[in-house]
């Protein structure tokens, strides 16, 4: 519907470049124009050949405005937009006109490479996500911590495969601690990576991800990668490697402690965890937790803080957490 123009209303439009085919600005089927559409439910958007049109607020026009500039960059790096990076960037626009954004703009976040693998390409899609990239690679030590599903260890394990490709590291070592068996695993049959298979699962599937499936075992065999219980670490001095603990939030204080003593020279840490899922026996505190307190402000330390606008897995399981974290304030949690 038509709006008229009024004192209180703008008009901008703009011309999409003949060199993008309108269907990859709008979407198949314009779906990512339903998108824009539903964003801005009270302004006025018409496309005519490669013209594009908004008529409403002056603030929500302004936004458009800034969107289908965002959508063109991104456009000309020759990435794709989707439905997601749509909705990503609105957000990241709205964020950012509230004062609680940033400098980074959202096609400075969508299109930063971390690893390229068999014509998939890892990267950022959310400015906190960015961010803890970027952390990584200016600080020896980085915590990561938010919930389910915002590409903690995903994100970490790609900046870990890409220093061993580039040779800023010689190896790579991924550890969980292995709360279920209470790191005793010798009750279990088979040899140690059998033992460890339940536990160090999810890494191996991110790391197939990432390598050539082929590739990974040779890799393991010569020690370029690691996969091991944290228990294993005890002892150790882990020089030129790219180190990451996940699940963090199921060490105690003192493993915490013997975890992060084990840095070497030449080397990175990647410390995942979520603080809402500690499967520690009742009374233990979470190293995780705890080691919050103790390093923030460290120089050469940083905490990376995620929350549900950073998950990339289905909308829905943002929604859970959100709806998780409401009870737990409810109920004093």
């Amino acid at each position: 519907m038509t709006q008229p123009t009024t004192a209180r209303q703008a008009h901008a439009q703009f011309t999409v470049p003949t060199k993008h085919p309108m269907v990859m600005v709008l979407g198949s089927g314009d779906s990512l124009l339903r998108v824009i559409e539903k964003a801005f439910p009270a302004t006025d958007i018409h496309v005519r050949g490669n013209e594009v049109s908004a008529t409403g607020d002056p603030g929500e026009v302004a936004l458009i405005q800034r969107l289908f500039d965002e959508m063109m960059l991104v456009l000309r790096t020759g990435q794709p937009m989707t439905e997601d990076a749509v909705e990503r960037s609105i957000a990241m626009l709205r964020s950012a006109e509230n004062g609680e954004g940033g400098e980074e703009t959202p096609a400075e976040v969508l299109t930063q490479n971390i690893l390229s693998n068999r014509g998939r390409t890892i990267r950022p899609k959310t400015l906190n996500q960015k961010r803890y990239v970027d952390a990584i690679d200016k600080h020896t030590v980085v915590f990561g911590i938010g919930p389910a599903g915002t590409g903690k260890t995903y994100l970490a394990m790609a900046k870990a495969v890409q220093a061993l490709q580039s040779k800023q590291v010689t190896r790579i070592i991924l550890t969980r601690p292995a709360v279920e068996a209470g790191e005793r695993l010798g009750f279990l049959p088979g040899t140690l990576y059998e033992k460890i298979d339940p536990y160090l699962r999810p890494l191996y599937d991110a790391l197939h991800d990432m390598l050539d499936p082929d590739s990974i075992p040779r890799l393991m065999a010569a020690g370029t990668i690691e996969v091991a219980p944290l228990a294993y670490m005890r002892g150790r001095t882990l020089n030129d490697a790219f180190i990451i603990l996940d699940e963090a939030q199921n060490t105690n204080p003192e493993q915490m402690k013997m975890f992060l003593t084990r840095l070497g020279f030449d080397s990175k840490i990647v410390i995942t965890g979520d603080i809402t899922q500690i499967d520690l026996p009742g009374g233990t505190k979470s190293g995780l937790r705890q080691v919050q307190e103790i390093l923030e402000g460290v120089e050469d330390v940083h905490f990376s803080r995620l929350t549900s606008v950073d998950v990339v897995r289905h909308k829905l399981v943002g929604r859970i957490v959100d709806a998780y974290d409401q009870y737990d304030s409810r109920n004093g949690k």
